[in-house]
């Protein structure tokens, strides 16, 4: 069975039509630095995963697409590359600290769902995007809360 997810990234930095216009509409994605984030990438995720494509720190905020997980968590070499910037000087190569996924855009939502529409929808209850305080940039998210949203958002895959 198939897990579901959602990404969270600044459009800023990459968004998901940078995704959208990659080599094969694949990428690493990496600079995961919070643990529990970490740990979801490195023990749970597996390919074949569905996600959302969150567009956070912006206004509106709220979901642009849905990716594939097509790599399973290997280690985040940027952490060990001097002068990125996700650098960690703490990460050892023997033993990495942080890892990092493939992702494949598998299609842009029709309609961008935002974080007020979502707070709005019902039968999302517990969806941690929603809950108070929550700033987690991989979360899980349950098969009926996918439904749900992908219905929102006139999605054609919805699971």
């Amino acid at each position: 069975m198939p897990r579901y997810w959602l990404l969270k990234s600044e459009p800023a930095m990459f968004a998901f039509d940078d995704l959208w216009k990659a080599p094969k509409r694949t990428t690493y994605w990496d600079g995961v630095r919070n643990y529990q984030a970490r740990n979801f990438m490195r023990d749970d995720m597996q390919v074949g995963d569905l996600a959302f494509f969150y567009h956070s720190s912006v206004d509106p905020a709220g979901i642009a697409g849905i990716v594939k997980i097509v790599k399973a968590g290997y280690p985040d070499w940027t952490a060990f590359e001097k002068g990125h910037e996700h650098y960690d000087e703490k990460s050892d190569p023997k033993n990495p600290t942080w890892v990092m996924v493939d992702v494949q855009a598998v299609e842009p939502l029709p309609e961008f769902v935002t974080l007020e529409t979502l707070r709005g929808v019902k039968g999302l209850d517990g969806l941690e995007l929603l809950r108070k305080g929550s700033r987690l940039s991989v979360q899980p998210v349950s098969a009926a809360h996918f439904a749900i949203i992908a219905k929102a958002g006139k999605a054609k895959t919805t699971g």
